[in-house]
């Protein structure tokens, strides 16, 4: 799909293609269609961060509370969305040893008694060892690095999802 073919999508469309670019928050991609047309993908995917910049604090963090836990029960219900559940899959969430599932587990709990939301990270740019390491150095930061923190992820997260939608060939006018 060329930029061309995505400014041309109909609202119900362009919200269903992207709608999970940033994990359950349909909303983003609903408030970004109006801001079309589009000249690059880049420029889709800063009408998204720049629409997450401004939103409140409170609202950031409703972005954060959207993204599952680690390796947590929706991994192992097999109830997280298709996107999560490939990105948890490549960083090896979904086989990590008892050890590593307990430790996950007591970090996340951690994590958000103190924060108030989930561990955001990009899966499918670091492995099971960084996400624990990193997870673990994180449950000592203070709150509003730690959602800046996680923020600055969820945009890799949309980075990498968009681009899965997007260019899926070397011809891509994106």
């Amino acid at each position: 799909m060329d930029i061309s073919a995505v400014n041309a999508l109909s609202y119900e469309d362009f919200v269903n293609t992207f709608g999970n670019v940033v994990e359950k928050c349909p909303v983003i991609t609903a408030a970004v269609w109006s801001r079309r047309p589009f000249v690059s993908l880049n420029a889709l995917e800063a009408a998204i961060s720049d629409f997450i910049d401004e939103l409140p604090e409170s609202g950031k963090e409703g972005i954060l509370r959207c993204h599952p836990d680690l390796a947590g029960r929706d991994l192992q219900r097999g109830t997280l969305t298709r996107e999560s559940r490939q990105e948890q899959a490549g960083a090896g969430m979904d086989a990590l040893t008892s050890g590593e599932t307990e430790r996950m587990a007591r970090l996340n709990e951690v994590y958000k008694k103190r924060f108030g939301f989930p561990f955001v990270i990009c899966a499918r740019m670091n492995d099971k060892a960084n996400i624990l390491r990193q997870l673990s150095e994180s449950c000592q930061n203070e709150r509003a690095v730690e959602r800046a923190r996680g923020i600055e992820e969820v945009k890799k997260i949309c980075r990498l999802r968009l681009q899965s939608l997007l260019l899926t060939d070397g011809a891509n006018k994106l």
